[in-house]
């Protein structure tokens, strides 16, 4: 078949267990298709370099463009597995995925906003403020993304770093030298710049049919969208026991540490252990030291009973998604992860 006889062709999907179906065309992904028409699909990046969106294809077939082995390797795409961010269908497809929603994905807009203020609050963090269009509603759950459109088309993904409130975004930007987009940020932007954004994206939000203890478990900026679910369940009165792991290079990396023993205050619930993997001398770090998912495993050893919301690099997401699984008893089903994929972890195989 050429290529252009197959680009118009369309195939039907159904997603098992939760029996909803969709339409893709053979010239897009499977998540594109389901996004389009409302379909709650789990993903993250959407780029191949994460595989949040890995799921297991029960019968069909499909081709994958260009993703990361790290995401989705020869063996597992030998044993079924596909990532619906880089797949296209080839015939109809049946896919065993979790729902990520019942009541669908929430619409994605694009919109313009305006920088409020800037503040840089450690040597390569900053806190952008947003506002959003006074006559414009955005609907997002704590922990989604936003991406921001560039003006040569690219594109770059931040967490909403607090929950749903007037019209209003927070997001923590840290500075990636020579990226194109925190090189301005820490250089040339100013208040009242006008950017462009889309949103919302992702499946890393609070599940609510759950009463399990859950363990918050974020490295630097990663606490973007944690500080989201927190403050979630602040405004909504929900008192599940939460862990929070905060872990930085420096003390200096936990950049919000006193919000948080603020938080803690109106939060009898909530445990806070900071860690710290590279303390020098003159930080005088008193507290946790190491990985920070490893300072979880030693203070529980059994995880069957829990949910792990995990943020930031990609590493210490893998790293935690095995050893929670493997040495901890969690169920695989109970982690819900958001990788904070850089243009350079996306470039590299």
């Amino acid at each position: 078949m050429s290529e252009t006889a197959s680009a118009t062709m369309t195939f039907s999907v159904a997603v098992q267990p939760s029996g909803r179906t969709f339409s893709t065309h053979s010239d897009e992904t499977l998540l594109a298709a389901g996004i389009r028409q409302g379909v709650g699909l789990p993903y993250g990046c959407k780029d191949g370099a994460c595989g949040s969106c890995k799921c297991r294809m029960l019968s069909g077939s499909v081709v994958h463009g260009a993703h990361q082995a790290k995401a989705l390797s020869p063996e597992e795409e030998a044993q079924g597995l596909v990532l619906t961010c880089c797949a296209t269908a080839t015939s109809d497809v049946v896919l065993e995925s979790r729902q990520v929603s019942a009541e669908g994905a929430l619409p994605i807009k694009k919109m313009p906003t305006r920088v409020t203020t800037l503040q840089k609050v450690s040597d390569d963090v900053m806190v952008l403020q947003l506002q959003l269009p006074a006559n414009d509603t955005f609907l997002y759950r704590a922990g989604q993304y936003i991406e921001f459109l560039l003006r040569d088309g690219a594109r770059r993904s931040y967490s909403m770093a607090n929950a749903p409130q007037g019209n209003t975004l927070e997001l923590h930007i840290r500075h990636m030298p020579g990226g194109k987009f925190t090189d301005h940020v820490f250089g040339a932007m100013k208040e009242k710049e006008i950017l462009r954004v889309e949103g919302p994206h992702g499946s890393f939000f609070l599940r609510e049919d759950s009463d399990k203890p859950m363990i918050l478990l974020a490295s630097g900026t990663g606490f973007a969208p944690i500080k989201a679910l927190l403050e979630h369940m602040l405004a909504q009165g929900i008192t599940r026991k939460a862990s929070l792991y905060w872990g930085g290079r420096r003390p200096q990396d936990l950049y919000m540490d006193t919000w948080v023993k603020d938080v803690q205050k109106q939060m009898p619930t909530l445990a806070y252990v900071p860690v710290v993997s590279d303390a020098l001398p003159e930080d005088a770090w008193t507290g946790q030291t190491g990985f920070v998912h490893q300072a979880v495993l030693a203070d529980f050893t059994d995880l069957s009973a829990y949910q792990v919301y995990a943020c930031g690099a990609p590493i210490v997401i893998e790293s935690a998604k095995r050893d929670f699984v493997a040495n901890a008893g969690l169920p695989e089903e109970e982690f819900f992860a958001d990788a904070f994929t850089s243009e350079a972890d996306k470039a590299s195989a």
